[in-house]
């Protein structure tokens, strides 16, 4: 057959039809009509949202489906037929510039997306995500309504965990500084709380504590971690000022706790997903020597240290002779 324009455009039509009917037209037959365990009735704002999400093009960077091979940031279940019956269309996705939102409602506070949506830079100081508060305000709530409901009845059972912590936590703040400390870290288990930073205060760990400070919190507890950053003022209750901490006390411990576990019902979220243990250890130092004024990183109880960290004059006297 010789390759004319005539057959190259009817080739190409031609697979791009099977392409539709195997990818569009069989699966909308095949798709199963039964809710899934966690599938609800979107609200009508939830669903004036979610037309804001489609006509700005949400779709193209974030998908909403998990495959078995997916386990990632973002991943809390397998996607199932169930959970896309009442969507038209179903918003899969195909590339994941940003993480799949599939069940991210109640990740996070209100507060935390709506300063998101105004400029993505307040929350995650390194995202690749355009600013959109030239949707006004109105839109920005009605979208992140639209995000919260994402996960369905779990993230409606996660929206009432942030919603029941943050009624308590902005009470202690409104007391004051020192109630709004103590319930913090009165919420924290016992040995967390007595448990000195183990890794030393060098050079080359404040260093790295700097550059992982810059790039995941400034945004909100500010560059000299005074709790003023730029997102500062859509947070409520605020980031914590850490200089307040000079007088009522902290372990390295304390921060390697809420660093890796978020503090549920304020925009402080989670990085254990995201933060290996070292970054976090790391990410404690520079705060606590640089905001706090104060150092317990590689105290006793000292155990033993990793094999990679500089020998210091105490191990050197220890170990003389040997």
């Amino acid at each position: 057959m010789r390759m004319t324009t005539s057959v190259l455009f009817l080739g190409t039509l031609l697979v791009f039809i099977v392409i539709f009917i195997v990818v569009v037209i069989v699966p909308t037959y095949q798709a199963q009509t039964i809710p899934s365990d966690i599938t609800r009735v979107r609200t009508n704002i939830e669903e004036e949202g979610r037309r804001i999400y489609i006509e700005n093009g949400c779709t193209y960077c974030h998908s909403q489906y998990i495959r078995p091979q997916d386990w990632d940031l973002g991943a809390d279940r397998i996607a199932q037929e169930g959970d896309y019956i009442y969507d038209e269309p179903i918003l899969l996705g195909s590339i994941r510039t940003g993480p799949d939102l599939s069940n991210v409602g109640g990740e996070h506070p209100d507060d935390w997306h709506y300063a998101h949506f105004v400029n993505p830079r307040f929350t995650r100081p390194e995202s690749i995500m355009p600013p959109f508060k030239f949707l006004g305000d109105e839109k920005i709530k009605a979208l992140t309504i639209y995000i919260q409901s994402l996960g369905g009845k779990a993230a409606d059972a996660r929206m009432a965990r942030q919603n029941y912590w943050n009624k308590i936590l902005t009470e202690a703040y409104e007391k004051g500084p020192d109630s709004n400390v103590a319930i913090l870290h009165r919420n924290i288990p016992e040995m967390w709380i007595n448990m000195p930073n183990p890794y030393p205060a060098t050079e080359a760990s404040l260093k790295r504590g700097e550059k992982i400070y810059q790039s995941f919190c400034i945004g909100c507890h500010g560059p000299v971690g005074d709790g003023q950053g730029p997102a500062a003022k859509y947070l409520y209750p605020p980031p914590l000022n850490f200089t307040l901490l000079k007088r009522t006390g902290v372990s390295g411990g304390i921060f390697y706790y809420q660093i890796m576990n978020g503090i549920t019902g304020t925009a402080m979220p989670y990085f254990k997903r995201e933060l290996e243990s070292e970054k976090i250890w790391d990410v404690s130092n520079y705060v606590m020597i640089n905001f706090v004024g104060k150092n317990d990183a590689n105290i006793e109880p000292r155990g033993i240290d990793a094999a990679y960290e500089p020998v210091d004059s105490l191990e050197l006297k220890r170990f003389k002779g040997d």
